[in-house]
């Protein structure tokens, strides 16, 4: 298991990723500076550019809220603060380990994502 973070102006959230090639790609990628943008009331969306190693992963996954994802077909990372139903091309890459009131403003919000110390 990587741990990572996840900040926001001030604030500080923690956040686990699986052991799997999907998250592990992730990893690889970081830091990211991203603007995360709400999407549908569910979740918070920012591009990636490209789409992460799905090897051995299944086809569908139905995220729970604080579930760190990537949605494949547009190459997004997608950060669910609801519980969504089974969706195809779906991957989780990890969970948040608390509360993440700090994602949760309206608008755009600015995330660096980083391997934690």
């Amino acid at each position: 298991m990587t741990r990572i973070t996840v900040t926001v102006g001030d604030t500080v959230l923690a956040a686990t990723l699986e052991d799997s090639a999907p998250a592990r790609d992730f990893a690889s990628m970081l830091p990211l500076d991203l603007v995360l943008e709400d999407y549908h009331g569910t979740e918070k969306i920012a591009g990636l550019g490209r789409q992460l190693d799905n090897r051995g992963e299944p086809r569908a996954y139905a995220p729970k809220a604080g579930d760190i994802t990537q949605y494949r077909p547009w190459s997004n990372l997608a950060i669910f603060y609801r519980d969504f139903p089974s969706s195809p091309g779906l991957l989780k890459l990890g969970r948040f380990d608390g509360p993440l009131d700090a994602l949760l403003g309206a608008g755009n919000t600015p995330v660096r994502i980083e391997l934690a110390d």
